[in-house]
């Protein structure tokens, strides 16, 4: 959306103060020719953004303006960064109340011809990503596992298991990962003296502690996941063989015989 790249315009010249028109097409994955027009909208719209030409040259805010997006702090982007992998926003989670805020304070940051456009954005298009026939299922532990994520705390859990059996287990929380709305906490486990995944809505506690750890530095999350996920693929198109037993009539009885070798259907 053109809106958010003008955002992230002038978020990225605020913060470094002088940027090529290459290097800000880069960094947002567009064309130098898009990043121009959007400089002239900014521009028209009252923004004193000036671009020089040359090997020192670049584009920036004239000396003494801000666009006030210093008002972000760091916990404001890292709330923007979660929205964006699966951070839920509807409910009343501190999280969503986070995110609610740094978003409201990059729209009063935008220039007044653009606030139209949020209104109307905000009156044309709702995102409502609820399953139609279940609940958004509850992760009530989640800020806690994210908070010992974000600051490399251990923690104590109390899991459940898929059978209904719950289990203390203690661990170093390395890093969570989202897919398709299901949350996985990966960790490493002292009981077992190894990196698991835990399902994070099946823990049902957690107890924080002051003792930190260290990622260890050859560990990359999105690698391990990847080789997990390949993992668990193989094990599911893997061959299986569930015994069924069939009663049917004698003529059915050869039909299936014919149409499933392995199967032992008997006539009653």
């Amino acid at each position: 959306m053109r809106l958010h790249r003008l955002i992230a315009i002038l978020l990225c010249i605020e913060s470094r103060g002088r940027m090529k028109a290459k290097e800000l097409a880069l960094a947002l994955e567009t064309s130098v020719r898009s990043i121009y027009r959007d400089i002239d909208l900014l521009a028209e719209a009252g923004v004193p953004i000036v671009t020089a030409s040359g090997p020192k040259g670049g584009i920036y805010l004239m000396e003494g303006y801000t666009a006030n997006l210093k008002q972000l702090n760091g916990g404001d982007v890292i709330q923007l960064y979660l929205t964006g992998i699966g951070i839920y926003t509807g409910g009343p989670t501190e999280s969503g109340l986070k995110l609610k805020n740094a978003l409201l304070k990059l729209e009063q940051t935008m220039p007044d011809p653009y606030q139209s456009d949020i209104k109307k954005a905000k009156a044309r298009f709702y995102f409502d990503d609820t399953p139609w026939w279940t609940e958004r299922i509850a992760i009530p532990c989640l800020e806690a596992v994210r908070t010992a994520v974000w600051g490399s705390h251990k923690i104590t859990i109390q899991y459940e298991k898929a059978g209904g059996i719950c289990s203390s287990r203690h661990v170093h929380p390395y890093g969570l990962v989202v897919k398709k709305g299901d949350w996985y906490l990966i960790a490493f486990c002292e009981v077992g003296q190894e990196i698991r995944t835990f399902k994070c809505e099946r823990i049902k506690e957690v107890l924080p502690s002051a003792e930190v750890f260290e990622v260890p530095v050859d560990f990359s999350l999105e690698h391990h996941w990847m080789r997990q996920e390949t993992a668990f693929k193989q094990l599911c198109t893997e061959k299986e063989y569930y015994p069924v037993l069939i009663r049917t009539n004698k003529k059915q009885a050869g039909i299936i015989k014919k149409h499933l070798p392995r199967a032992d259907a008997f006539a009653c």
